[in-house]
């Protein structure tokens, strides 16, 4: 049995991504864990996190706002990589949820300047 490197061949997202260091908690059907987003776009994000995934699972994410508020997205595995993280696509975005990403990635394209 061949097993496949992902990390091989042409790059497969279409949106921009922009490199990030945001603290972040997840959930799965195993609990909740701890995780750093890396990378962020308005589709998706990767977590590093030493957590194990599956391919085509669901997990929930929580970004930090302040004080304690958290915006939670919902979003499947898309990759994983066993001790390194996963990288998910955001499902179902709401208006708030879109505004967020918006807002963030507006910031950080400011931030290049």
């Amino acid at each position: 049995m061949s097993t496949i490197d992902r990390r091989t061949g042409g790059e497969r997202r279409t949106a921009k991504r922009y490199s990030v260091n945001i603290n972040v908690e997840w959930e799965a059907a195993q609990g909740r864990k701890k995780g750093t987003v890396n990378d962020i776009s308005r589709e998706g994000c990767f977590v590093l996190c030493s957590g194990e995934v599956e391919d085509g699972e669901k997990i929930l994410l929580f970004f930090p706002l302040s004080d304690g508020i958290k915006v939670q997205f919902t979003s499947e595995v898309i990759n994983h990589t066993f001790e390194i993280g996963f990288g998910v696509r955001f499902t179902d975005l709401s208006a708030a949820q879109k505004g967020f990403l918006t807002k963030l990635i507006d910031s950080l394209n400011k931030n290049k300047s």
